[in-house]
């Protein structure tokens, strides 16, 4: 599914993302894009109100930049893994740091994936198809039988 196709797009498991970025400009158009995807988006400009926006929103997915100056996003990773409830989440990192800088760091920390920022548009909607598969799996294994 590309471009304007995206707006009516036929009803399909969406997924919940949230949006780690300092750079207001990005974290918004990014969102904005997702949205337009059919995805419920959230988003945060900091560290420490991602993790309580991901407590509270429980995400499938969480694009999260590792340069974040309050509270990197390798520890936002790190905590993240170790909570109740995150076990399947998919924590992908982007970075406007050269990724061989920040990879190891990121991928330790129980990030997926490493994308340098700007993410493409056609990147972003790879992984988000993915994440909505993995979601109408996880949805149909829990309904009970009739």
């Amino acid at each position: 599914m590309t471009g304007i196709a995206w707006i009516n797009a036929p009803e399909r498991p969406r997924s919940r993302v949230l949006v780690v970025d300092d750079n207001l400009d990005a974290v918004h158009s990014m969102a904005v894009l997702m949205k337009m995807m059919g995805h419920d988006v959230q988003f945060a400009i900091n560290g420490l109100a991602a993790l309580d926006i991901a407590k509270a929103f429980r995400p499938d997915v969480i694009l999260l930049d590792i340069g974040l100056p309050d509270f990197g996003g390798d520890n936002i990773a790190r905590q993240l893994k170790y909570e109740p409830g995150f076990e399947r989440t998919r924590i992908i990192a982007i970075t406007g740091l050269p990724i061989s800088e920040v990879r190891e760091r990121a991928l330790q920390a129980g990030c997926e994936a490493v994308y340098a920022k700007p993410l493409a548009p056609t990147a972003l909607e790879d992984l988000l198809e993915k994440s909505s598969q993995g979601v109408a799996s996880r949805r149909s294994s829990s309904r009970p039988s009739p």
